[in-house]
C-alpha cells in the first residue's frame, strides 16, 4: 500500500471510522507529535496496533506542536511527520489535527482503545480524553516505552533544545 493512501483528512475521519466499524474491526487510536521518528515510536506504534485490528494515528499540527513544545518545534512540518508515520506497516491511517489536546480528534475517531505511550500513566494523561473514551465504552491502555529512546534524548545528543 502507498503511504499516501493512509493520509486521512480530518473531515473524512467520520466516514472512515464508519467503514472500520461496519467491518467489525477493533480500532486503536493514538496521537502525538512524532517529530523525529525513532525506535521508541516504532515499538510503541507496533504495540498499539497489536491491541486491535486497525491503528489510527493522530499527528499534532505544527501550530499545536509549537503550543506544546515551544517555538523551536516541530523540526519537521506536519505533512512530513504524517507521511513518515503513514509509511509504517503497523499504521492503517494518519490524520493531522490542530488542537493542543486530542479531544476533538477522539470525538471523530471514537476509538475502541485509546493507547498512550509509557511517558504517561492513566492518572497523568489528559483526563477529559480518558473520560470521553471510557464514556464511549472504550478503554485506555498505557504502553511501556523503550528506555532512552525519545525525541528529547535525541535533541539533547544533537546539542539542540528539546
Amino acid at each position: 500500500m502507498n503511504y499516501r493512501d493512509k493520509l486521512l483528512p480530518i473531515e473524512r475521519l467520520p466516514e472512515w471510522r464508519a467503514r472500520v466499524r461496519a467491518a467489525g474491526r477493533i480500532l486503536v487510536v493514538t496521537n502525538g507529535c512524532f517529530d523525529l521518528l525513532h525506535l521508541g515510536h516504532v515499538t510503541y506504534l507496533e504495540a498499539a496496533r497489536n491491541l486491535g485490528d486497525s491503528l489510527l494515528v493522530g499527528v499534532n499540527s505544527d501550530t499545536s506542536v509549537r503550543a506544546l513544545k515551544g517555538a523551536a518545534r516541530p523540526l519537521n512540518p506536519e505533512h512530513d511527520r504524517a507521511g513518515v508515520v503513514a509509511g509504517l506497516q503497523s499504521v492503517d491511517a494518519v490524520c493531522v489535527f490542530g488542537d493542543s489536546d486530542a479531544l476533538g480528534f477522539l470525538s471523530l475517531a471514537q476509538p475502541d482503545i485509546y493507547a498512550k505511550g509509557g511517558d504517561y500513566t492513566v492518572k497523568t494523561i489528559n483526563q477529559a480524553e480518558r473520560q470521553y473514551v471510557e464514556r464511549l465504552g472504550g478503554r485506555v491502555v498505557v504502553l511501556g516505552g523503550v528506555p532512552g529512546k525519545s525525541t528529547t534524548a535525541l535533541l539533547h545528543r544533537l546539542g539542540r533544545p528539546a
